[in-house]
């Protein structure tokens, strides 16, 4: 049940980079300085959230520690064409150890998908990621595709290993109301 794991960051590097971010979104005049937040409660964390050429990005601010625990982008995807970017974006989650697994992510996503959105994969995750995909598939329906030239394949729920590990192969989300034939219609993926 494994999608090509092989994306890791040296904490120190990211460290330092959480720490960059943290004094920006603490820097009046700087573009980060006093985002909005969004209402998911989780103890002791800000969600301040900000959007730039229609990519999402959640800043989670441990507001007892005075620090930046990380942060989520909902990115968009070259490989899609304009139809499909619409409705899918891909996340990208950098978070310290010490507030990994501890269902930070999770939330985030949840706040996308429950507010009628798509998630499709990127090329590579790290182990982390895979997991929270197949912990969300208890609540929102996980397919996988083929995308290839700009085109979105349907190839099931289910793929063989050999299929999975292919590089084309992603997989998508559906958000909140939103179903196979529907998703078909709009992104123009084929149901063979």
């Amino acid at each position: 049940m494994e999608l090509r794991i092989d994306v890791q960051l040296p904490p120190s590097e990211l460290e330092r980079e959480l720490d960059a971010l943290n004094r920006r979104l603490n820097k009046p005049g700087d573009i980060l300085y006093d985002l909005p937040c969004i209402d998911i409660n989780l103890p002791d964390l800000a969600f301040r959230y900000r959007e730039a050429d229609e990519e999402y990005y959640i800043y989670v601010e441990d507001m007892k520690n005075r620090r930046l625990a990380g942060y989520t982008v909902f990115n968009r995807l070259i490989e899609l064409n304009r139809r499909q970017d619409k409705y899918l974006r891909a996340t990208h989650s950098k978070y310290a150890p010490a507030y990994q697994r501890r269902g930070i992510a999770s939330a985030i996503y949840r706040w996308w998908l429950d507010a009628g959105n798509c998630l499709i994969s990127g090329a590579r995750q790290s182990t982390g990621a895979h997991a929270l995909w197949h912990s969300l598939n208890k609540h929102y329906d996980l397919i996988y595709v083929d995308l290839r030239d700009k085109t979105l394949r349907y190839l099931g729920c289910e793929v063989s290993n050999q299929i999975r590990e292919d590089l084309h192969t992603r997989m998508i989300l559906l958000g909140k109301n939103w179903d196979l034939s529907g998703l078909a219609e709009r992104t123009g993926m084929t149901i063979p």
